[in-house]
């Protein structure tokens, strides 16, 4: 039976910690602390236990993981301008987490998210957890160094790591971009439409493999992808799509060499206006130069992890969320 003490949460206020935290009570877990800096962001109707505080602060981080039987650190920068906004959240933060967790008489196993944007630039179509780690991206360069920065704790404290590929679902900002264009009756599809060429996860899945490797003791020192397979093409996806949203689509085929040019006009265009869009330069990069493709095989043989959501389901369910929420 799996240990049901209380468990600590970054990132709870986000997409995909949100629907952790749900998805723990789901599984019995009562008291679920949350590290909540200033609003409870998708938490808010969620039953959580707040802990005030950030990552910089190692004694709050310490108490907060005091009797606790795992800690899922899912905060994160995702986007960022700078190269040390990426630095502080992804390498700094994990590092003093584990650091405070380190002066605990019992801590806690330690499961960290990383990406597939860590593996970046390979000969591999498929990643797979073999695959060296070469990343085209500030993003992915930031998850790649964290994972270097926590190998001299594997031997003190109890650590596993999870690389999710493009996650998506309700509440999701940034792949809701492709759906938002789609509404309005056109799918951008970079390269070839027709072989694979992505691997998605939708949250619902990914936060039942977090939770399933948690709970599963030889997953200690290990690293899994946790994701749908095998890999969709683009003309997936852009059916799927369109027929969640009820529309017919009009295919805009961008040639792999024009990506980055695009993302960066779209960065430029959304500077003007103040926002840092999901589609950048940095974004572009690994779209054109990164391996976007995983394998689950490993979670499937260390805790039976199986993506179950299938793609038209989990658009279907995505689109409604939007409507519901005035999105699209």
């Amino acid at each position: 039976m799996a240990d049901r003490r209380p468990v600590f949460v970054t990132g709870g206020t986000g997409f995909v910690g949100s629907h952790l935290v749900e998805a723990l009570r789901a599984r019995g877990y009562e008291e679920i602390r949350c590290l909540v800096r200033n609003k409870p962001g998708w938490l808010e109707h969620i039953a959580h236990t707040p802990v005030r505080g950030d990552l910089t602060h190692g004694p709050t981080l310490a108490q907060a993981m005091q009797g606790c039987s795992v800690v899922f650190h899912v905060a994160g920068r995702t986007r960022a301008r700078t190269w040390e906004e990426f630095e502080a959240a992804n390498i700094t933060g994990t590092t003093n987490l584990l650091e405070a967790a380190a002066t605990l008489d019992q801590p806690p196993r330690i499961q960290i998210v990383s990406s597939l944007a860590a593996v970046g630039d390979v000969a591999a179509d498929i990643a797979d957890e073999s695959t060296p780690l070469n990343p085209v991206s500030q993003y992915g360069r930031s998850k790649a160094l964290m994972e270097v920065a926590i190998e001299p704790w594997r031997q003190q404290l109890d650590l596993s790591v999870v690389r999710p590929p493009a996650v998506y679902g309700p509440r999701d900002s940034d792949i809701f971009t492709v759906f938002q264009a789609a509404s309005r009756r056109l799918f951008a599809v970079v390269g070839g439409a027709k072989g694979p060429a992505m691997t998605l996860v939708h949250v619902r899945d990914l936060v039942r493999g977090m939770i399933d490797a948690a709970e599963t003791a030889e997953t200690r020192n290990q690293t899994y992808f946790l994701g749908a397979d095998p890999p969709y093409s683009w003309d997936q996806v852009r059916d799927a799509a369109a027929q969640a949203l009820g529309r017919r689509v009009a295919t805009l085929r961008i040639p792999r060499p024009l990506i980055v040019p695009v993302g960066t006009m779209v960065e430029k265009v959304g500077g003007l206006f103040g926002a840092y869009p999901p589609l950048n330069r940095e974004k572009a990069l690994e779209i054109r130069d990164a391996c976007i493709m995983c394998t689950s095989g490993a979670a499937h043989r260390d805790f039976a992890y199986q993506a179950s959501v299938p793609l038209q389901e989990g658009f279907d369910e995505t689109v409604t969320w939007y409507r519901a929420h005035g999105w699209l």
